[in-house]
């Protein structure tokens, strides 16, 4: 039987932790799936973590039973790597896994105030203006990168890596798929997170905002996540995707009339900002053709 986490993170441990020399394995995101092993202890079962080879403990009333009747393989099966060591703020190796670095803080979900101080912390920490991850380079822009880190800290989901053609066939069959890069899985980029959001995001916690004002109020009130991504009207051309974040006593949204024209937001991209408002204004309605987006999206999570 497959459990999926219905808490927004949820520890793999090797023993029980009611056992004094229980240490953590993994850290397991919301909606990630679990394949039960053994539920002889009615608090702490034993289950695998599926497309790696780690098996241990988790705590049983964290998990929800996955109705596979409901599901295709390839939607139960989030392929996201554990973080790494070498994936770090000073180098562009392994950026399609979660930076492992236990310095970097998590979101501290324990009160709104919490939640706002340590979203500061986050971005101050991932220091996107000067990190060498997020720097732009001949090949690419990051702003995907980024805003997959900084949900990660956040502790809400969003996609960094999706199955290739191969692996959905193996997985619809009922077959477990290693986690290979560039061969099982491949990176989403902006223009697929754009379709995720529409296709895939209410599934993982997240609400679709009807505009940048609302958006901006529930970050605020609430100290959660924001979002906006955009589709090019090139579709082969990179989309983007930024965060929305609370504002703090120094850095404000931009209003007019007391609505929020342009957001606080934060991004990697052609530039990196830590946060910014008005210096690239609705830049998600710019029209040209050429440089332009077709279509943005707003959204939000608790």
């Amino acid at each position: 039987m497959k459990y999926r986490v219905a808490t927004s993170s949820l520890n793999l441990t090797d023993f029980p932790p009611t056992m004094d020399n229980s240490t953590i394995l993994a850290n397991i995101p919301y909606r990630h799936t679990v394949k039960l092993i053994d539920n002889t202890h009615a608090d702490w079962w034993k289950v695998k973590l599926l497309n790696t080879d780690k098996e241990g403990f988790v705590c049983s009333k964290d998990l929800e039973l996955l109705d596979e009747t409901l599901h295709k393989g390839s939607d139960i099966e989030i392929p996201n790597f554990e973080a790494s060591p070498r994936s770090s703020l000073y180098t562009k190796e392994e950026t399609y896994k979660p930076i492992g670095n236990p310095d970097i803080p998590f979101r501290d979900l324990t009160s709104v105030e919490s939640k706002k101080t340590s979203i500061k912390k986050i971005i101050d920490t991932l220091d996107v203006e000067k990190s060498f991850r997020y720097e732009k380079d001949e090949a690419d822009t990051y702003c995907n990168v980024y805003t997959f880190d900084f949900c990660f800290f956040a502790r809400v989901y969003i996609p960094r890596l999706r199955w290739t053609d191969k692996a959905i066939e193996e997985l619809e069959k009922g077959n477990e798929v290693q986690l290979i890069f560039n061969e099982t899985v491949r990176p989403f980029y902006s223009n697929y997170l754009y379709d995720w959001f529409l296709e895939s995001s209410k599934d993982f916690g997240w609400e679709q905002m009807s505009d940048v004002d609302e958006l901006q109020k529930k970050v605020n009130e609430n100290g959660g996540v924001g979002v906006i991504a955009a589709r090019r009207f090139i579709m082969h051309k990179s989309g983007h995707v930024v965060v929305v974040v609370p504002e703090t006593e120094t850095e404000k949204a931009f209003r007019v009339d007391g609505k929020v024209i342009y957001p606080l937001q934060s991004q990697a991209g052609y530039d990196n900002y830590n946060y910014f408002s008005e210096v690239r204004k609705d830049w998600w309605a710019n029209p040209d053709p050429e440089k332009g987006y077709s279509s943005a999206i707003f959204y939000y999570h608790e």
